[in-house]
């Protein structure tokens, strides 16, 4: 399953291969990054938005926001469930996620283990 990482901060890339380096090594979950909302978008054509069972996106990126990555992800067909991930506590980023059919608010620093339950759960849906 593959799973769409964007944030705008490069090290997060190293970071979750090593927090997934067991599912990946068993092949159970492939992990795709972008560091833009565009380049995000690209991805999702590039592999396929029904190969991609889940988007984690950061809100804060400059140019396309996780925000706005999230509206366009949602308006064109099929859906992808899409989380969002921040470090910023902030209930009006989680109301207008909630708007825009956000499926689930992640908070940095990212628990892992949760995470991982998450994304199986994704799976299975």
């Amino acid at each position: 399953m593959k799973v769409l990482v964007v944030d705008d901060e490069k090290d997060v890339e190293p970071l979750f291969r090593m927090r997934f380096r067991r599912e990946i090594a068993k092949g159970d979950i492939e992990l795709i990054f972008a560091f833009s909302g565009e380049e995000a978008l690209k991805q999702l054509m590039d592999h396929g938005k029904t190969d991609v069972v889940l988007v984690l996106s950061d809100i804060n990126m400059p140019g396309m926001t996780g925000l706005e990555l999230l509206r366009r992800i949602k308006e064109d067909p099929p859906p992808v469930p899409v989380c969002m991930m921040t470090a910023y506590e902030n209930d009006e980023y989680r109301e207008k996620a909630a708007a825009l059919a956000c499926d689930g608010y992640v908070s940095k620093p990212i628990d892992f283990a949760s995470l991982k339950e998450k994304i199986v759960s994704m799976k299975s849906a």
